[in-house]
């Protein structure tokens, strides 16, 4: 009974995960609209394409965890797809600044550290390793939401904190901290319980400054910035 709940919670989780990871395609329509990246950074992807890689490779060493595998092999995807067309449109600067962080930071680096990790550690030590620097990148990810947070209170406004967006991170940590529960896994509880506290925040500064008003006032450019940079997992 209890692997049944393990499932449900890990198939939801890889739903609100998947809408997470694609909730900047409209940067990237944008993007292709334009033909041209603007003022977009390539960094937010660099970094999701880096985590995705290590959760997956987490979640195929760690038993009875492909559902956390699952949903970062389908984000790693998406990651590619959003990169390669930013490749495509940015100037040539920024092309080749970004060039070099897939190369050291979605290459390089993740390929010799998971190499490492598996030819030089065996059983729990692995995965115990594959989970610190799972919740290493994490962690770091959510440095997104409090930017996010700290700009709402300096204006005492929401306009650059979209709700569905806040919405579906809450629920997506919710929903992995649950499964992280059920399946007793720390490495996935932490980031993701984490990540709950910091949705529940957002909601509740959400409500607290929200206002209607009478007409739109911001920016798309600015609002698809800041819906492009949460991370996941």
């Amino acid at each position: 009974m209890a692997t049944s709940w393990i499932t449900i919670f890990g198939v939801l989780g890889n739903i609100m995960s998947g809408l997470v990871y694609l909730s900047p395609a409209n940067v990237f329509v944008r993007i292709v609209k334009h033909r041209s990246t603007e003022e977009f950074e390539s960094i937010p992807y660099v970094s999701k394409l880096l985590n995705a890689y290590f959760w997956v490779y987490y979640g195929f060493i760690k038993p009875n965890s492909v559902l956390v595998a699952t949903v970062n092999v389908f984000g790693g995807a998406v990651e590619i797809v959003f990169l390669t067309i930013f490749l495509l449109f940015a100037p040539p600067r920024m092309k080749v600044r970004t060039a070099i962080l897939v190369a050291v930071l979605d290459v390089a680096f993740p390929a010799a550290t998971i190499l490492l990790t598996h030819f030089l550690l065996d059983g729990d030590k692995r995965i115990d390793v594959a989970g610190i620097w799972c919740v290493i990148f994490s962690m770091i990810a959510y440095a997104s939401p409090l930017s996010a947070m700290k700009t709402v209170m300096a204006l005492k406004s929401v306009e650059y904190m979209p709700f569905l967006l806040s919405l579906i991170l809450f629920l997506n940590g919710g929903v992995w901290t649950v499964y992280a529960f059920l399946a007793d896994d720390l490495f996935v509880g932490i980031p993701n319980g984490t990540g709950f506290l910091l949705g529940t925040a957002q909601l509740i500064l959400y409500f607290i400054y929200w206002k209607p008003k009478p007409s739109k006032q911001v920016s798309d450019g600015l609002e698809d910035q800041q819906t492009s940079e949460p991370l996941i997992f």
